[in-house]
């Protein structure tokens, strides 16, 4: 591999060390629903998305079936695949290495990639391996953390960090909400969802709001 730049180098660890700090709300989230810490660890090890996995543990922890919360994380796990795609031309990997390189395919590694294209294909591959790689490393790190102190304080609801599943989606999706379109669509969606809670099973109304973002999408 070629020399490291050091620009390339300044915006990975930004990124990784930010993300990654994140893994702590994940962590206790996940304790406050009812998940073991090896059951939240695992799903930060294997399924490593933050969104989905956020997603499986809202879910299941308000009482929708394994079904539910998988559709629910396939969904929003769907971009990763169009990253793939924009990113398997550039790394121009094979093998194991490609596995290797899917699993750590996100929001973050892909983001800084393309964000060092004017500096070359090296220093694209170089953001998307470090990014990818530093955001792994301390998301699993700081979910273990989050999970043991979750643990540590007993009821986590009398902590109100059951809310943190909630929130921590509104702070995932609103930076990305650009236009005033988005946000209409957004709170349009909120108020569906709190309509068919008491209709719906668990679940159920996030996957139908899904739908409906798609649609307009589509529409779009």
């Amino acid at each position: 591999m070629s020399r490291i730049e050091s620009t390339t180098l300044r915006d990975s660890l930004s990124v990784s060390i930010t993300v990654g700090a994140y893994g702590t709300a994940f962590g206790a989230a996940a304790v406050a629903n009812g998940f073991s810490l090896l059951q939240t660890c695992l799903l930060s090890l294997l399924t490593f998305s933050g969104a989905s996995q956020f997603a499986v543990i809202g879910v299941l922890g308000a009482g929708g079936g394994a079904l539910s919360g998988i559709a629910t994380a396939s969904l929003l796990g769907i971009r990763n695949g169009v990253y793939g795609v924009i990113m398997a031309p550039r790394l121009k990997v094979k093998g194991f290495k490609r596995i290797v390189a899917a699993q750590i395919t996100i929001d973050e590694s892909t983001a800084v990639a393309l964000g060092q294209e004017v500096r070359g294909e090296s220093a694209m591959r170089q953001g998307f391996w470090l990014t990818g790689f530093g955001v792994f490393i301390f998301w699993n790190l700081f979910t273990v953390a989050g999970a043991l102190g979750a643990q540590a304080m007993g009821d986590i609801r009398a902590w109100g960090l059951d809310s943190a599943v909630p929130a921590a989606f509104l702070g995932l999706v609103w930076p990305r909400l650009k236009t005033k379109r988005d946000r209409i669509l957004a709170v349009g969606c909120v108020v569906f969802a709190l309509a068919m809670t008491p209709i719906l099973p668990a679940g159920l109304p996030i996957i139908a709001t899904a739908f409906i973002a798609v649609a307009v999408g589509l529409r779009k």
